[in-house]
């Protein structure tokens, strides 16, 4: 059974970093895409950034230059360091993960991350 299982959301204050983790186990497939999203309360939820096992990477407008995306697609592990956070980034974040196994869309728990003014 696949999972993703996240870490490293939490508290931190306008202008500071953070480092989100995920990892998909139970799998010995590699993943064709994982990445990362995001909602907050009352808004629908939006990526955050991907990237694909061809290298392809892409990130939302609102994060482009304060995030960055990195991972294995054979170790089946992603990295987000997001610096610059502002409030408007606190949300529940999301690891997401596609692999060839049924049903091919995992998703992890979700990360609290919360900035604060």
């Amino acid at each position: 059974q696949v999972q993703l299982v996240e870490s490293g959301g939490g508290l931190v204050q306008h202008g500071g970093s953070l480092r989100l983790s995920c990892v998909a186990s139970g799998s010995s497939v590699s993943t064709d895409v994982m990445g990362w999203y995001r909602q907050a309360p009352g808004k629908q939820r939006e990526l955050v950034a991907r990237f694909t096992n061809d290298g392809n990477i892409i990130y939302g407008d609102s994060v482009k230059g304060r995030f960055t995306i990195s991972g294995d697609n054979a170790k089946n592990t992603v990295y987000l360091q997001m610096n610059s956070l502002r409030p408007e980034d606190t949300a529940v974040y999301y690891c997401h993960a596609r692999l060839p196994i049924y049903p091919y869309m995992y998703w992890g728990q979700g990360t609290q991350v919360t900035v604060s003014s």
